[in-house]
């Protein structure tokens, strides 16, 4: 009888245990990551998220989970990915540099909290009632990357100033509103400086090979390319491109110049990933995403890289030698 007694009893102990187990299993948050690109070419972004969360006190994998979502470069597949975050009863959705992906978990949910990375106005495009207090469930980072177009078209004209012709690469698929603003912006730039604009669209690898083909026809002699998720995650294929096209080329992103490519002129999206991942840690400890403010990225980071510059048989003037915030040799 004693034997019998002790034994349930320590059957009581490991049910006790599994079921607190279990327990505790199922109180860890989850977070939602919706991008619209594609995991591989992203990874780097990921752990910059990942070390924002370290910041606020969490560890994937030890004090929250994560739920990836990748619509890979297919952006009329976000507002189904956030959809399903919101079926999975994520605590919080984090999306990736996108308007689109913003605007999908937004329309997904009212009531789950939605940290964003926006490369243009948040208040313009609708989410939020104002920077200093969004209002809603919705907060984020905004890095107003469209706006920077102008200083693109500059550094690529005081580097080319012979070029009265250059190319705008764009991708039609992405937000309209946001399309508009990069069209926009492009085009008072290549106004004020006399430039002759060529528009480009590409939202395929081929058509962004097409697009350098069309340049060289066109007698191009520079590209400037918009800020956009699928441009980010092809730095290496545009970089190739332009140098085998002898094509001197201006990207919103650091990775680009990392890749083999001439000149970047942007916000670090590491570090705006990063932000991201502090702000998703704050709302996991109770703060209200619509007391946060909207967190504006000011640092543009500059970089020009001179080995590719040799390689096109370009002389970079000291005037952009000296503003530059990086030269890579």
């Amino acid at each position: 009888m004693k034997r019998r007694t002790a034994l349930t009893a320590l059957g009581g102990i490991v049910a006790g245990v599994a079921v607190g187990a279990k327990a505790q299993a199922v109180s860890m948050p989850v977070i939602g990551f919706l991008n619209a690109a594609s995991a591989e070419p992203f990874a780097h972004v990921v752990r910059a998220f990942r070390l924002g969360l370290n910041e606020t006190g969490y560890v994937e994998g030890k004090d929250v989970a994560i739920e990836y979502r990748w619509a890979d470069d297919q952006y009329d597949r976000l507002p189904a990915l956030a959809e399903d975050l919101v079926r999975r009863g994520v605590s919080v959705i984090a999306t990736g540099s996108n308007l689109i992906a913003a605007k999908a978990a937004r329309a997904a949910t009212t009531t789950i909290p939605i940290v964003f990375l926006l490369g243009s106005d948040p208040v313009k495009a609708g989410l939020v009632a104002s920077l200093a207090r969004p209002g809603g469930n919705i907060t984020g980072v905004a890095t107003l990357n469209a706006e920077l177009g102008l200083k693109r078209f500059e550094v690529l004209h005081e580097l080319v100033p012979a070029t009265t012709i250059v190319g705008l690469l764009l991708n039609p698929i992405n937000d309209p509103a946001f399309v508009e603003l990069s069209l926009r912006q492009a085009q008072a730039a290549a106004l004020a400086l006399g430039l002759q604009m060529h528009v480009l669209h590409a939202s395929t690898d081929r058509e962004v090979d097409s697009a350098f083909s069309t340049l060289i026809q066109r007698r191009a002699g520079g590209l400037v390319i918009t800020p956009d998720t699928f441009f980010s995650s092809r730095s290496e294929q545009l970089a190739a491109l332009a140098l085998r096209h002898t094509m001197p080329t201006v990207s919103p992103y650091r990775e680009f110049v990392t890749a083999g490519g001439l000149m970047s002129y942007g916000g670090s999206l590491t570090d705006q990933y990063r932000q991201v991942g502090v702000y998703t840690g704050r709302i996991l400890k109770g703060e209200k995403p619509a007391e946060l403010p909207v967190r504006q990225v000011e640092k543009v980071e500059f970089v020009i890289n001179m080995k590719t510059a040799k390689a096109l048989a370009l002389t970079v003037p000291q005037s952009l030698l000296a503003r530059a915030n990086e030269v890579a040799q």
